[in-house]
């Protein structure tokens, strides 16, 4: 858990790591850190908004020769592919995977039970909120898909939520995150953002909590 802690917090220095071993090998990489994110219900603490956020800044830098459309359309890619792939494996066997023995200890009952009442109480539209909020943008196609919602209306609002959070993440990356004062303050800066992104959980956790006193 350390090391995943150091590699979200330090991320702009794991990411030039990965960039100075890998070369254009990072695009590959940094699109299957996306795609499991979601895609695998059991990895849920992925980091997402600050990944695309540094990849973008380090593509902005022409000192990495990095292409920031590539980024672009990879992650958005890597998104769409991994909530479809979550959203299957809630319809092909979600219940039998919450309870099965060993995968079952992975997966955060609170969290999904969380992401079950987003779904019931926002609708469709919560596909696309959900893409913002970290743990939640996990399960919520993983809930869609156990829900029998239509696989054909879950991608519309699932590619709008993809699409946005791509182009927020990477174009703030990309303009802002080769300022000075963010370059010395990035750890400090990816809190802001995990924070951020969690201000919609704990808004719902507030008003459930409200209902139930």
């Amino acid at each position: 858990m350390s090391i995943l802690i150091d590699f979200v917090l330090h991320i702009d220095e794991h990411l030039i790591s990965i960039v100075n071993t890998f070369g254009n090998w990072s695009y590959l990489i940094l699109f299957a850190i996306i795609f499991v994110e979601t895609g695998a219900v059991i990895l849920p603490f992925l980091p997402g908004d600050s990944l695309l956020f540094a990849a973008a800044a380090l593509s902005a830098n022409s000192t990495y020769n990095l292409n920031i459309w590539v980024f672009v359309f990879s992650l958005f890619f890597a998104a769409v592919l991994g909530d479809s792939t979550n959203f299957f494996i809630g319809r092909g066997i979600g219940n039998a995977l919450t309870e099965h023995h060993l995968f079952g200890k992975f997966i955060n009952k609170e969290k999904l039970d969380e992401s079950r009442n987003f779904f019931e109480r926002y609708g469709s539209v919560s596909i696309t909120f959900a893409r913002y909020m970290p743990i939640i943008r996990t399960f919520a196609p993983f809930v869609a898909g156990g829900s029998n919602f239509k696989f054909q209306k879950f991608i519309v609002f699932d590619i709008l939520g993809a699409a946005t959070w791509v182009a927020l993440c990477c174009g703030a990356g990309f303009f802002f995150g080769n300022f000075p004062f963010v370059k010395e303050h990035f750890s400090v800066i990816v809190i802001g953002i995990i924070l951020i992104s969690l201000i919609p959980i704990l808004i719902s956790f507030l008003k459930t909590r409200k209902k139930a006193i």
